[in-house]
């Protein structure tokens, strides 16, 4: 996977099209990427008691979290002009990526 943590990338499809954001995580088992601020959505937590059963354990409710978006969806951005690029690896004369 050529898109690595605290990449700037663009979506450019799903319902996000057009927005940009840094890059938090990726999951190259999956394909996917979390863009912070970007595919949002809300997990149910479950309040769980401290462990040894004394003070504030911790608290439940509603948690927004970044969603997954799948690698082919997101582009690049390329530093020097803020647009969305195609890239690609290539190899020197001595082997190097």
């Amino acid at each position: 996977m050529r898109i690595r943590t605290d990449d700037q990338v663009q979506v450019i499809s799903g319902k996000e099209k057009g927005k940009q954001g840094k890059v938090l995580r990726t999951d190259p088992k999956a394909g996917t990427v979390y863009v912070e601020d970007l595919n949002m959505i809300k997990r149910h937590q479950r309040a769980q008691p401290s462990p040894d059963g004394r003070g504030q354990g911790k608290e439940g409710g509603i948690i927004e979290m970044e969603g997954p978006i799948h690698v082919s969806n997101v582009a690049l951005i390329d530093p020097t002009d803020n647009r969305p690029t195609r890239i690609g690896i290539r190899t020197t004369d001595d082997g190097k990526r």
